[in-house]
């Protein structure tokens, strides 16, 4: 699975928490408790098509890594090669 999909919760120094890709400017998403950007991290990993998810705790390490499958796509190629 390529990394480009990958994105941290991390804590937002001046409070809640961020959903960040790696290596980014900016944040993916902002959410005020841990658990609402996990739920908004998985979104963002699922439609990106599939990824990593690191969870990171209050001191900065990381606290738990989830695999997150693709979502599903309303509207797949229609290829017949």
């Amino acid at each position: 699975m390529s990394n480009r999909n990958n994105r941290h919760i991390v804590p937002n120094p001046g409070g809640g928490w961020d959903v960040r890709k790696p290596n980014a400017a900016r944040a993916s998403a902002h959410a005020d408790t841990k658990q609402a950007a996990e739920q908004r991290g998985r979104e963002i990993v699922r439609n990106a098509g599939g990824g990593e998810l690191r969870i990171h705790g209050l001191d900065g390490q990381i606290q738990d890594s989830d695999t997150v499958p693709r979502g599903h796509d309303p509207n797949p190629p229609h290829d017949r090669k």
